[in-house]
């Protein structure tokens, strides 16, 4: 779930040990350490078909930042509008990620395997796991939902309809697509849930993360309130709008069989089969926690999911 949980999550200040010198004035402790600015810009990538965008935030306070890749077809059609892939990275940042996952769509758009569409890569912090932070220090699903979306529609020439809208994520960005397909069905028609976490019920142990990484997540994020996470949950999201989702959502789960959230995205897809949400629940032998090698693996199935939900 937490690949590559990060060292710039905020530990427990030191205290400061005073020394007193003889005829001195006690020393004054250290002041707390401070957690580090939140990269709302990230560097830009290049990549043949990506660029690099802006948009001022108001939820965030600053600028953010998001890659764009745009097909053949948007250059050779001026006045064609095209769906839009939301794609949701995982923990660390998902920057690395843009080139080769940018490469996979071009040539499966090339080789007519899918229609053209356009790739959001959004800009999820390296940590932010696509919720708004209890703190309030980072909006994300805020300025995701409220503000990307919209402006994305208003600078870009897409077809602004849920029906144009599909969301796909890997690890964190799993949850975050499953957050906002399921809160947001009037906004996604297609969601798709790749190797996600964290999906279970609290947020206590993890399989890819130690018990104190954990418990330092729990705080940055939801203010160390088992209550808050399970409140912002896809669990909860589901069951709150599931008849919406079941009558009118496309929804999948793709896990590969030796990935240690194997079990949290089982017991997920069980609380949507008790829900009567129908989805797509894809296992793939012999794949760890990977995202790359889970999409290869996948082949034509991946693109069929695409071309369902864009016919």
């Amino acid at each position: 779930m937490l690949c590559k949980m990060l060292s710039w999550v905020p530990r427990a200040s030191l205290l400061a040990v005073a020394a007193v010198a003889v005829g001195a004035a006690p020393s004054v402790p250290a002041a707390p350490r401070t957690a580090p600015p939140l990269q709302w810009l990230t560097p830009a990538v290049d990549a043949p078909r990506v660029s690099y965008h802006g948009f001022e935030s108001r939820a965030a306070g600053t600028r953010v930042s998001y890659h764009l890749y745009t097909p053949a077809a948007y250059a050779r059609d001026p006045e064609r509008r095209f769906p839009v892939v939301y794609w949701l990275h995982g923990s660390g940042g998902g920057v690395q990620g843009i080139p080769q996952l940018a490469r996979l769509v071009d040539e499966a758009i090339e080789a007519g395997r899918v229609p053209p569409f356009l790739v959001v890569f959004v800009n999820g912090l390296r940590l932010g796991m696509y919720v708004d932070w209890k703190d309030g220090r980072a909006p994300l699903e805020t300025m995701i939902v409220k503000e990307l979306v919209p402006h994305i529609d208003a600078t870009h020439r897409t077809r602004a309809t849920r029906e144009g809208r599909l969301l796909d994520g890997f690890s964190m960005g799993g949850y975050g697509a499953a957050r906002f397909g399921f809160k947001y069905p009037e906004m996604f028609r297609a969601v798709s849930i790749m190797g996600a976490g964290p999906m279970q019920e609290t947020l206590t142990r993890t399989p890819r993360a130690s018990r104190k990484q954990v418990d330092e997540l729990l705080q940055e994020v939801y203010g160390g309130d088992q209550t808050t996470f399970r409140a912002v949950s896809p669990r909860r999201h589901a069951a709150e709008n599931a008849a919406v989702i079941a009558r009118d959502s496309m929804v999948r789960m793709v896990i590969g069989s030796r990935d240690e959230t194997f079990g949290n995205n089982a017991a997920f897809h069980e609380h949507l089969v008790g829900l009567g949400i129908p989805h797509d629940w894809i296992v793939i032998e012999d794949v760890g926690h990977d995202p790359m090698r889970l999409l290869q693996a996948m082949g034509d199935r991946h693109w069929a999911f695409y071309r369902k939900a864009f016919k």
